[in-house]
């Protein structure tokens, strides 16, 4: 599994524990917890009886061309969240000699499994919610997507890059009329199931875009395969539109679709060339669906 590649032990960084604990969020002789769920950033849960809290520490150079890791944009929405039930809710902001650093209610769940039908409700919540000011807006539309992808496999070398190139599908839609609030990283991992409901995590990836972004991120094979999820069958990909309540943007993902496999099939090999090999096996599930139509 990735981890930050800088000088940081798996231990808190004790600057980062004594300004925490000015601030009164932690006990400074308190005992983080390195928590091993995403692969950019790192995180450590402090618990101290039943309060909980992460810390999270942003990495530098982790931000890939469709993921950025975005520590101010994650804070802004985890702000504009609050009270919703839909984000863990922030308590704190800093920067550090080590990068920044935000700091979140923990949240008590479990990693999503299965139940694709609440992913849909939840996700339209969210996409319901007016997004916060100063959010970098999505590229939309089969055109702007087409360049997105083809900006992404510029930066990959050799036949493999040259052969997605050519799997381009022929899809003509126009930019979306509606923009709204994007998780922009939608995998398993992110998303908990506690006993009030589905709460999203790791906002470092926000955006102000086309629904259907997220819907994609969400069906998206790869992310599946790489992020603990399962593979979805025909059967929940239909529920989870249905349950998202919108016929409209169901209609919209099912003609982008192709080109948001071929998107994801790029942005796999992206990763694979620089060191990710679980990315390289993803690269074919996408490729697979983009076949599939």
């Amino acid at each position: 599994m990735q981890s930050c590649a800088m000088p940081y032990p798996d231990e808190m960084p004790l600057e980062i524990r004594v300004r925490l604990a000015a601030l009164g969020l932690i006990a400074e002789n308190c005992a983080p917890e390195r928590l091993f769920g995403g692969r950019t950033n790192l995180v450590w849960r402090i618990s101290e009886g039943p309060r909980a809290v992460v810390c999270k520490l942003f990495c530098k150079g982790f931000a890939s061309p469709l993921f950025p890791n975005d520590s101010t944009s994650e804070a802004t929405v985890l702000a504009s969240l609050a009270g919703t039930g839909l984000s863990p809710g922030i308590l704190a902001s800093i920067e550090t000699k080590f990068g920044p650093v935000i700091v979140y209610e923990f949240v008590h769940g479990a990693s999503w499994t299965g139940g694709a039908v609440d992913v849909g409700k939840a996700l339209a919540k969210v996409h319901s919610h007016q997004a916060p000011e100063g959010l970098r807006i999505l590229p939309s539309g089969s055109a702007a997507i087409a360049q997105q992808t083809l900006a992404i496999l510029q930066e990959c070398d050799g036949a493999d890059a040259d052969a997605i190139v050519a799997r381009q599908p022929p899809t003509t839609l126009p930019p979306a009329e509606t923009l709204c609030l994007i998780h922009g990283d939608v995998v398993p991992n992110n998303i908990i199931r506690t006993t009030a409901g589905l709460v999203f995590i790791d906002w470092q990836c926000p955006a102000l875009g086309d629904p259907c972004e997220d819907v994609a991120m969400f069906l998206s094979p790869a992310m599946q395969a790489l992020y603990g999820g399962h593979d979805l069958s025909a059967d929940d990909r239909d529920a989870f539109l249905s349950a998202y309540g919108d016929l409209a943007i169901a209609t919209r993902y099912k003609k982008l679709a192709p080109l948001f496999h071929w998107r994801m099939a790029a942005h796999c090999l992206w990763k694979s060339q620089r060191g990710e090999r679980d990315y390289t096996p993803a690269i074919e599930l996408e490729l697979a669906a983009l076949e599939q139509g």
